[in-house]
């Protein structure tokens, strides 16, 4: 499938399937739809909160791994253990790879596209990723927080469908937490039918709500 890159409004990459008109991150902004969506009000929200200094994520939809450098970049700031796990079955090629214009000082976004699929490597001493070239079917574990980054409703349905929340419910830990950039009723709704508490926050720019479930 044809990907290109190209520059949102706040300067940094996003990936279009220019066949589909699909987007990996919002045209206002890649770098600040993830800070807003997964590490504010995710990765922040839920630190305060778990009773040890480690915390698991499960992210769907790993994409041009944005939010896992961010996460990298905030656990190595803060020391606290992170043990990180991407969802992603059909990873970008290595050219896209090499022309993201991400701020990566310390290198990590290029270790982190480095680590073969299905290894389990320390990125940093506070940094633990594993990625699998798998649907979310397959995925097992349990779960402090879930980034849930897929392509959108229209796109992509069968991964907003009940079976899918059901499955990252039982995936979750109690008090687990979910953060999308999808705030459309169905999808609260279906969240809700499974089980899920959720929130209508505050979105990034240039988009007014997003979701935060809880379990």
């Amino acid at each position: 499938m044809d990907r290109e890159l190209l520059v949102t409004k706040d300067g940094s990459h996003t990936v279009i399937i220019p066949s589909l008109n699909v987007m990996y991150h919002s045209l206002h902004g890649a770098l600040q739809e993830s800070m807003h969506v997964f590490i504010e009000a995710g990765l922040h929200y839920q630190w305060p909160v778990i009773s040890d200094s480690s915390m698991s994520i499960l992210e769907v939809g790993f994409g041009t791994g944005l939010n896992a450098m961010l996460t990298c970049e905030a656990a190595a700031s803060r020391r606290n253990q992170i043990t990180y796990t991407a969802l992603e079955p059909y990873p970008l090629a290595d050219e896209i790879v090499k022309g993201l214009n991400y701020e990566d000082a310390s290198g990590y976004l290029r270790m982190i596209h480095d680590v073969s699929w299905g290894a389990v490597v320390d990125i940093h001493e506070y940094f633990r990723l594993t990625k699998l070239k798998i649907p979310l079917a397959d995925a097992e574990g349990k779960y402090d927080l879930v980034y849930f980054d897929a392509f959108d409703p229209i796109t992509q349905p069968e991964i907003w469908s009940a079976e899918s929340f059901e499955k990252i419910y039982s995936l979750m830990k109690p008090g687990g937490v979910l953060t999308t950039y999808c705030s459309k009723s169905h999808v609260r709704k279906t969240m809700m039918g499974v089980g899920f508490k959720v929130t209508k926050i505050p979105g990034p720019w240039g988009k007014r709500e997003m979701v935060r479930a809880e379990r």
